[in-house]
């Protein structure tokens, strides 16, 4: 017999049992796609054989949907099989959002390519209902069953991989090298979408052959892909670099160069109002500023791990000349921070100690990886790191969420979920005992208990020193991005040796809790933009009012009403051009100004104003508008 926890049930099955069959005997309804049995996703017809929890997926759960749109990978590679026999097939993930397969196109190019008829032949292949059929092989089984389909991609994925672990799934004529699991059958496929074809090396390798990648996405409805392309044609419209762009934030120049984005005067002024509000909260709430260089010695981050585990997404080594001396750009805040902890001794009356910084830092992305704002070579963080006695860590990390909370208040995110990010007991990536992971693994559940968040788990995300929270944000369109993160570190204090003296005279090590509530800078305004549309709260708006002069005449009034408002903090922009005041409007209206001012004979005789918004136009006393502003603007930052 096996053991099984079932939804907080434990019940006994015969070895050997099929996730579907329990299904069927504890009464789960059918509308599961496989079964997590303790981290790995199973067929429901493969048999079980160890004592495990169990959990049923369905499409609402993410992992559902990685596995439907991996089915689905497959349905695109025979769809393509069967519109061209000579093509070869290399990898084929889902992904985010949909799925890709990366294929050689043999004697075809990417532009010959009948989208149209490729999305008619996955439904037609989708309808059979053909079950995925999961074989496991020797490795000479499979490399014999590639070579005779003469495809390289597969034969050299073999070679990875270790006789007893090797598995092919069929549906219908279509055989493929893949670990699987997948969906019951074929026939849960009921819509789909190709979204985009581009070049991919071969492994990500630009020495490597280009492929041709195929990205699409399906759903169980035609509705549901109705939605998805809908809310795609918004998310077109409220792009970034689109809005970046069109308001004048940000640009980017290859000779600079890729991935370094170069803030325009208003995205300079919208990034300082976001850092100063946050600084000031900081001050308000116990934390202290620091600066580090943007670059520091290799040995730094060898003692952090993060040489070890990072390697590869950091920019190579900078040399002096001088033997053994070598620098890298930035990668992390925290190895810094540990050393100004450890620049003085400590005492168990000073702790906590929270240092905080607005830190540069920079990884080596590749060129394909890059994406405006949202995937960058440098970005800066709101990087702060508590040292604190164990018996301080419930509120500390409780205090740092309220923070973070305060932030997505403040800026309009009421949809979230506190995404528990534990490490995968079975990977080598992590450092540091398995005891303390356990505690700091217990200790951040009970807090988030506490808090009242609602959590999900994911094993596997963690930090390769600790656990987190990472705060995972809907915007208006429904998508999830991470935002905020809070992470409970036991190891760097021992790789760094950081101590403080205890009441009782003895030396103790502190414990660690990073912590950034916007994560980088850039990427969270990148995702402000594409939620509010450009159209940002008053107090944070780069350009709160607009003053346009109807003529010449009047431009000595409006050049005196700009300086009064600009006296009050109230970031104004004048237009003296000689333009219409209708393209004038026109214009502002295009930059999404909050208030736009006109001046001309009459508001210059009565000292007035005549201010425009969104639910019309009124005539007001100066003194009255800026009062007015002003009132509403400290409102709308409560600091």
């Amino acid at each position: 017999m096996i053991h099984m926890l079932i939804d907080g049930h434990k019940r006994s099955f015969p070895k050997g049992t099929t996730g579907l069959a329990i299904a069927q005997q504890i009464g789960v309804s059918m509308d599961i796609l496989a079964v997590q049995v303790n981290q790995e996703v199973y067929d429901l017809t493969r048999a079980i054989e160890i004592d495990a929890t169990l959990h049923f997926l369905r499409w609402e759960d993410d992992a559902g949907k990685q596995l439907f749109w991996h089915s689905s990978a497959h349905l695109l590679a025979a769809a393509l099989e069967q519109l061209y026999p000579d093509v070869k097939f290399g990898i084929g993930p889902p992904i985010a959002q949909g799925f890709y397969y990366d294929v050689d196109l043999g004697a075809h190019t990417p532009d010959a390519l009948d989208l149209g008829a490729i999305e008619k032949t996955i439904i037609t292949l989708a309808q059979r209902k053909d079950p995925f059929i999961r074989r496991a092989v020797s490795k000479q089984e499979a490399v014999t069953f590639f070579t005779k389909k003469e495809d390289p991609y597969k034969l050299e994925l073999l070679e990875g991989l270790v006789d007893g672990t090797i598995t092919l799934y069929q549906q219908g004529d279509f055989i493929d090298l893949c670990k699987g699991a997948h969906l019951p059958h074929t026939g849960w496929v009921k819509a789909v979408k190709i979204l985009n074809v581009s070049g991919a090396y071969w492994r990500g390798n630009e020495k490597n052959k280009q492929l041709t990648r195929i990205y699409g996405i399906t759903f169980p409805t035609k509705k549901e892909l109705a939605d998805f392309l809908h809310v795609r044609e918004e998310a077109k419209k409220r792009s970034h670099t689109k809005i970046g762009k069109a308001l004048g934030l940000f640009t980017f120049s290859e000779k600079v160069g890729l991935g370094l984005p170069l803030w325009l005067p208003k995205g300079a002024l919208l990034c300082d109002t976001l850092v100063q509000f946050l600084k000031k909260e900081q001050l308000n709430r116990g934390y202290q500023p620091v600066i580090t260089p943007h670059i520091g010695h290799k040995n730094l981050y060898i003692t952090s791990g993060h040489y070890e585990k990072y390697q590869e997404d950091c920019f190579q080594p900078i040399r002096t000349g001088e033997a053994e001396e070598e620098y890298l750009l930035k990668p992390m805040n925290c190895p810094h921070h540990c050393e100004i902890y450890n620049s003085a001794p400590r005492s168990y009356k000073e702790l906590p100690i929270r240092l905080a910084e607005f830190g540069t830092v920079y990884r080596y992305e590749l060129h394909g990886a890059l994406h405006g704002l949202t995937r960058t070579r440098c970005f800066t963080q709101d990087d702060a790191h508590i040292f604190c006695r164990s018996d301080q860590v419930p509120e500390e990390f409780a205090k740092v969420i309220d923070l973070v909370l305060y932030i997505f208040g403040l800026l309009g995110f009421k949809d979230y979920i506190a995404q528990l990010s534990f490490r995968d007991p079975t990977s080598d990536k992590y450092i540091g005992q398995s005891t303390d992971w356990d505690l700091a693994e217990a200790a951040i559940q009970t807090i988030a208990q506490e808090k009242g968040l609602q959590t999900t788990t994911v094993l596997g995300e963690a930090a390769f020193y600790g656990p987190k929270v990472d705060f995972m944000v809907k915007d208006v369109l429904g998508r999830s991005w991470q935002l905020g993160t809070v992470q409970l570190d036991y190891q760097l204090p021992i790789r760094f040796d950081l101590t403080y003296m205890g009441a009782d005279g003895r030396k103790h090590r502190p414990v660690m809790i990073h912590r950034a509530p916007f994560g980088s800078l850039e990427r969270f305004i990148a995702i402000l933009i594409e939620h509010t549309g450009g159209k940002f709260p008053l107090w944070l708006a780069p350009e709160q009012v607009a003053l346009l002069s109807l003529s010449d005449k009047y431009n000595d009034y409006a050049a005196a009403v700009e300086q009064k408002l600009l006296d009050k903090g109230i970031r104004t922009t004048l237009d003296i051009r000689n333009e219409t005041i209708g393209k004038k409007i026109r214009e502002t209206t295009l930059r999404k100004v909050p208030y736009i001012i006109v001046v001309g004979e009459k508001e210059m005789a009565s000292e007035t104003v005549a201010v425009r918004r969104q639910d019309g136009q009124v005539s007001m006393r100066l003194d009255d508008f800026i009062q007015q502003i002003c009132a509403e603007i400290a409102t709308n930052r409560c600091i």
